[in-house]
Order: structure tokens, then sequence, then C-alpha cells
């Protein structure tokens, strides 16, 4: 007998009929001997519907208002599965965040999850209970409900995974695993057996949108096992079978994986491309210049400094393309003269792709394939960054799927 975690994103939750066969699903696991604890999302669209109405009464709503309705979605989902499971004739209990208790800060809109009292969880579990518990939510310190964040309830299911020192969190979405791209770019993209937690964040990070990024951070941190998986298959599957199902993030590297030097193409389309020319080369001056940029909360993503000539240096940095204007502004009001720029300019029409796998530790050649493929299609690269396992470029965002297309043909992605 085994403590499992399952998620489900809002599209599994999107239909009395969807939310049947979850339960379906989830009485299967149960029957076969195993406790589960299942975090649903609400259901598709609902949080987008909630937070409409409140912008419809106060475009300026607070953040601890916008908390308190937003949360009342997953409220709901889990109510309709708790009453799903019974109906299945499982024993099932549902629990807002508030009331495990999930202990998050007071960073409404945005918080953190602190700890999980596992205590109530455990004890129905043990009586034999399917436990369902909201995800995306919790509580701060004076009392105030919190939510996580656009995809918090990855989070919350791994974290929930983690004091619970589960087995394994399986993450139910409507695709069947992680992919070496996203499919609607490259048809060649192939589902992966396995991917490590490294890859699975710079995948993340670097614009895959199967896991929420926070997600994945915890589950390398606590080392829990989370296998990604489709919710659209037959709910009475063979549970051997579905346990071999999607994609499992592994933080055990073998020699398989490092065989495969490249493990998938990550790409980003928004992105914008900033560049203040002639700056002077002394201490300080990069963070003069993005010091503003952080206040304003804008996230600065691939930065390059050129080599100093004639004690002045050129400074580009990559930011969401969302926040170009109001960056190029901010920098021309506010910096420009202040650190006697020669000029700022930007291109808000570029994209970022980006070669990840961790078998670039034992293999070279790598970076001058990834620039030769780019080369031959006739694509320039405007920014190269580096780590360990990926390499990305800044290209024209009109190449972008060109060169996501030559790069998975070139690295043989398309290879079991």
């Amino acid at each position: 007998m085994a403590l499992i975690v399952h998620k489900y994103g809002g599209t599994s939750m999107g239909s009395v009929e969807r939310i049947q066969n979850v339960a379906k699903r989830v009485a299967k696991w149960m029957r076969a001997g195993h406790q589960v604890v299942v975090v649903p999302s609400a259901m598709s669209g609902e949080t987008n519907r909630l937070l409409g109405l409140a912008k419809d009464i106060n475009p300026d709503a607070n953040p601890r208002e916008l908390d308190q309705i937003a949360s009342t979605g997953e409220q709901v989902s889990s109510g309709l599965l708790a009453l799903a499971l019974l109906r299945e004739g499982v024993d099932a209990v549902s629990y807002a965040g508030w009331q495990v208790t999930v202990h998050t800060d007071s960073s409404f809109t945005k918080a953190r999850i602190k700890s999980i009292d596992d205590e109530k969880i455990l004890a129905d579990l043990n009586a034999g209970r399917a436990v369902v518990v909201t995800g995306f939510q919790g509580v701060d310190p004076d009392g105030n409900i919190t939510t996580l964040g656009r995809g918090g309830s990855d989070t919350s299911a791994v974290a929930m995974a983690a004091a619970l020192k589960a087995d394994e969190c399986l993450i139910y979405t409507d695709v069947d695993g992680v992919y070496t791209t996203d499919p609607r770019v490259c048809e060649d993209a192939r589902r992966l057996d396995k991917i490590t937690f490294e890859e699975m964040l710079e995948m993340a990070s670097l614009g895959s949108k199967v896991l929420q990024i926070r997600s994945v951070e915890f589950a390398g941190k606590y080392k829990v096992k989370t296998r990604v998986l489709s919710s659209l298959t037959d709910p009475l599957m063979p549970l051997d079978q579905e346990m071999k199902s999607g994609t499992l993030i592994t933080f055990e590297e073998d020699s398989t994986m490092e065989a495969a030097v490249i493990s998938g193409i990550a790409f980003a389309r928004d992105e914008a491309k900033i560049t203040v020319l002639g700056v002077p080369d002394r201490p300080g001056i990069a963070y003069q210049i993005l010091g503003p940029i952080a206040d304003a909360n804008i996230d600065v993503d691939m930065i390059i400094q050129n080599q100093s000539f004639e004690g002045k240096t050129d400074f580009t940095f990559t930011v969401p393309r969302a926040d170009y204007q109001k960056a190029l502004d901010l920098l021309k009001k506010n910096v420009q003269a202040h650190i006697e720029a020669k000029e700022i300019n930007g291109d808000p029409k570029v994209s970022k792709v980006s070669v990840v796998g961790v078998g670039m530790r034992s293999h070279v050649g790598v970076a001058s394939k990834m620039f030769r493929t780019l080369s031959e299609e006739g694509i320039n690269i405007l920014m190269i960054s580096t780590s360990e396992i990926k390499i990305s470029v800044v290209i024209d965002e009109k190449y972008m799927e060109l060169a996501v297309r030559a790069l998975h043909k070139v690295f043989e992605l398309d290879q079991k």
C-alpha cells in the first residue's frame, strides 16, 4: 500500500462528467489498497470568471479581497469531487486550505507555502477515507485566505506530497506527459518516459507550460517523485498500465539520460530586448540600470555586457514583452541622463529558444552544433546565455518555429 497524491487541473475538472471520471479514477486507486490525497484545481475558466467579476466591480481591487474571491473556485471543485467519490462508494472528505492547515506568508495573490499540518489528513487516511484538499490556496498568520498565484495547484500538490512523505505525486493534466518540444510547433515532438528535475526546472523556466516552475523547485528540493500523465484516458484502465504512463520526473540521473545529449527544446515567444548604449564602464553601472527595473517589479532574464572600449560599454537584457514599454520608458525618463548613456533602444519582437539536457555535462560540441544549425537556416543570433545543462539564444520572433524544428531534427529528438 502506498500513499499517493493526485493533482487534477482545471481541464480535468472542467465538467460534471469529467469530475465523475476523476472520482472513478481515484476510487480505482483506493480499491487497490492505496491511500489517496487529491488536490483539484478550480473548474476550467472559473478563476478567470471570478476575477473578472471582481475587476468589473472595482478595477483597482484589493489583493486580499481578490484572494477571498478566487479561492472559492477550488472549494467548489473539491466539494463536488467529494460528492462524486461518495457516490462511487468511497468514503471521502473535502477541506479548504485554511482547514488543513496550509500555512503561507501574507503575499496576497502570490503567497508562498511555509508549512502544512498533516495530522488531520493522516487521521482521515488511516480511517480509510479519500482526502480532497483545495489547491492554490492557504492561510496567512493573521487568518487571511491567500492564493499561490497562477499554476499554484501544482505547487500545492507537490508540497502536500512532501509534507505527507508520499510515495509519488501524480500530476494529471490534459496532455499525456512532457514532450521534447511543443507538438503544436513540431509534429515530430516525442513524449519523454522520464526527465531529471534539473532538466524539467530548466524547461519550465524557459517556457514549457506543462508544470509550474515553483512546483518543480519544490519537487527537487524535497525529492518528491513526480509523474505527469493524462486525465483524459479511460479512468478504469489497468492500474499497472497507468502507473507506467506519462513522464516520470526523477532526481536520479543514469547512463541512458547522459547518452541523450539533449532532452528537449524549450522556447518563449513573448520576449523583448533592451539595449543601453555607451554607458560608463564603472563599478555599479549594472545596478544603476537594473535597480529601477527591479523596483518596478519587472523580471529580467538574459543579460549581456560588452567589453569596455574607451571607458564605455553596452548593456543588453531581456524582459517579458508585456513589460517592454514600461521598462523602456522607465530607463529613458529616469536612468538615461543619470548614467550618461548615449542611447537606449529595444526590440519587442524577439523570442528565446533553448536546448536542454543533462548530457551536456559529458559531451562537447553542443553549442557549435546549435549555432551551425541556426546559421544554415539563415537565423541570426542576437544574444546567448548558457548554464551547465542549457544553451539559450535570443532570435527574431519570425524565425522561432523554424529554429525549434531545425534544432529538434539535428539533435535527433524524434528518435527514441
